[in-house]
């Protein structure tokens, strides 16, 4: 052996002697106080602001007072334990097998996708360090570990454990999370909720029954089995526990509507900046919601859904939406009629066929075809084959009116005259037209598509619709409109992209077309008090009633209504948007003051009359047929 490889050896023998022994002293001293540390925590709830700087919501902790180690029930701290840790109480703050496979496994993939965290390295995570999944994080927990372990008694560890660990919605503890689920004191769980708790530890996004019932019982269920291997429970009692069903006190507390907007925000809080920021580190999040409309249109939507229950299907639900047209500001959005009821987003989830919404899209990319509102098509009985079935649609009232404008059959919603323009445009310019207002759902090449076939959210019909109520740009919706940390530093900012769809030549023939729908209702509904501003809309039914819709616009506010069953059923016959959610859009507008109160008509155009049956013009009216249109 050469002199060189001599001093090598020897300098690798003592690097790693040197790497060893330091790691030794460090995990043998107390380098983290950490009483002082737990001390030192201060929480700062998250504000979140509507678009006058009033406050909606706070996300505060739910915590009760720690529970101390001697008032936790044996059968808790065993499913705990068999849970997350079966040997807690003899390892020494490691665990090194699971270490090694997970070290292994992690290696072989290039990133973090397997932990092998025992209950100390957990509470090292939940007290003191990120949620980050990086071996940087991983090394820093592995020296907590061992330091809480010095420090603390295993009885001291798993107490921190169990009044810190979270099980969503802001519940940190099991104190808390008994209470909640199921409004006892923790002493009194069961075998089942105990489980049900320790089973909500792994992840509560997913295992938490008050996100996923179906996912928490299976888990609960294989935290039942490993107690029973770890003889914590009998046979019998893990035969009553399995078949024991989970019921829990699901009423969230607050405004039943504007939850839903916080449950949404509190999703995507927590998968940007995690749930310790959230509920500590006093964020101000602004919103767009105005809380004087969104009162106005809850009032409202939730008074007309008692009705129309009470009339229909006890079962029904529907959403509401208001978007600011210029901006895309979401100023008013109602998921539901109760979040504790239903916490399914009917505005932000809800994909439906939208019927004859639809057609306004349709009869846009007829006039930018070079057609125009004084054309005309016969409306009368057709048939066709349609996947080797013969199809003979109908109109709404199973009649056929002969020749008719395109504005007449617009406004009255005929379906024959809607299918013939689109066989006559043609599959592929129709829905190149449709994706321009961004309608990016599946649209197929059947002759239906013309009665609406497309599924939407209720947020993207409005958000579509709204270009024709802003001069002919597509604008995103959007209800988060920046996020401040709690010094005021902006940290996050919405990013809105304007995009040019319609010429406002085509635009501005829209709007007057589309405006002989309101006027209509205007002149037979006879209300003494009316909307305070000119205003478009369009009705949307599909054949068997399973949805009915309300899309309408005013200068400032384009305003969206759905009400349907949530398994997407047939609501019932006869059934029609415009007594079920036309009243709604109606009642909330007409409460409504407008600054902007005209729409945006192009200057080149001029008013001319025309009979709306035959297409002619006309130089007076004599009669209800004779409407003008821009030409």
């Amino acid at each position: 052996m050469n002199k060189f490889l001599k001093y090598f050896y020897i300098s690798i023998f003592l690097f790693f002697s040197f790497l060893f022994g330091a790691f030794f002293y460090l995990i043998n001293h107390d380098w983290v106080d950490f009483q002082s540390e737990l001390s030192a925590k201060i929480d700062n709830p998250s504000v979140v602001l509507d678009d006058n700087n009033e406050i909606l919501f706070t996300f505060k902790l739910d915590k009760r007072d720690p529970v101390s180690y001697d008032k936790l029930p044996k059968i808790l701290i065993n499913a705990f334990v068999a849970a997350e840790d079966w040997n807690f109480f003899t390892h020494s703050g490691l665990a090194y097998k699971s270490i090694l496979r997970s070290l292994l496994v992690n290696i072989h993939k290039f990133r973090i996708v397997q932990g092998a965290s025992t209950i100390t390295q957990q509470v090292a995570k939940l007290l003191f360090l990120s949620q980050e999944r990086t071996f940087i994080r991983k090394i820093k927990d592995i020296f907590l570990s061992f330091q809480l372990e010095r420090q603390f008694t295993k009885e001291q560890i798993l107490e921190l454990y169990l009044n810190n660990v979270y099980f969503g919605r802001g519940i940190y503890g099991v104190a808390a999370a008994s209470q909640r689920m199921w409004g006892k004191e923790v002493k009194d769980i069961s075998v089942s909720e105990a489980a049900t708790l320790a089973a909500t530890a792994k992840s509560a996004l997913f295992y938490s029954p008050l996100n996923s019932l179906q996912k928490s019982i299976k888990r609960r269920n294989l935290v039942l089995n490993n107690m029973l291997k770890l003889n914590f429970i009998t046979d019998q009692e893990h035969k009553q526990a399995i078949n024991t069903k989970v019921f829990i006190n699901d009423k969230e507390p607050g405004d039943p509507v504007l939850l839903y907007i916080k449950e949404w925000i509190r999703n995507w809080a927590e998968s940007v900046w995690g749930k310790d920021v959230l509920y500590k580190a006093g964020y101000k999040i602004k919103t767009t919601i105005n809380l004087e409309k969104q009162k106005i249109a809850t009032e409202i939507f939730r008074k007309k859904i008692k009705d129309i229950r009470g009339r229909l299907d006890e079962k029904l639900n529907g959403g509401m939406i208001s978007i600011e047209a210029e901006s895309g500001k979401i100023k008013v959005l109602i998921g539901g009629f109760d979040f504790n009821e239903s916490q399914f987003n009917r505005v932000l989830q809800a994909k439906r066929q939208i019927g004859s919404a639809f057609k306004p899209f349709l009869y846009a990319s007829a006039i930018k075809a070079g057609m125009d509102m004084d054309d005309v098509l016969v409306d009368d009985p057709i048939e066709m084959e349609v996947g080797g079935t013969l199809w003979r649609p109908k109109n709404w009232n199973g009649e056929f009116a002969g020749e008719m404008t395109l504005l007449k059959a617009l406004t009255l919603s005929n379906n024959i005259i809607a299918i013939k323009l689109l066989l006559k445009l043609g599959y592929e310019h129709v829905i190149k037209w449709a994706k321009n207002f961004q309608i990016n759902t599946e649209l197929k090449t059947y002759p239906s598509l013309a009665l609406g076939t497309a599924e939407l959210t209720v947020k993207d019909l409005a958000t579509s619709f709204n270009v024709f109520a802003n001069n002919g740009y597509f604008v995103n919706s959007y209800f988060i409109e920046n996020v401040k940390d709690a010094w005021g530093k902006v940290i996050w900012k919405v990013k809105n992209k304007k995009i040019n769809v319609l010429d406002s030549i085509t635009n501005s023939k829209m709007i007057n077309a589309l405006s002989y729908r309101i006027e209509r209702a205007k002149d037979m509904l006879n209300y003494k008090k009316w909307i305070d501003a000119q205003a478009i809309g369009k009705t949307g039914s599909t054949n068997d009633a399973t949805s009915t819709w309300f899309i309408g616009s005013t200068p400032e506010l384009t305003t969206c209504v759905y009400i349907g069953r949530d398994d997407n059923s047939s609501v019932g016959k006869n059934v029609f948007a415009s007594s079920t959610v036309f009243p709604i859009w109606l009642d909330f507008n007409i409460n409504l003051n407008f600054e902007k109160k005209f729409f945006y008509y192009n200057p080149d155009l001029k008013e001319i009359n025309i009979n709306w049956n035959t297409g002619e013009k006309v130089y007076y009216k004599d009669s209800n047929d004779v409407v003008k249109i821009l030409k």
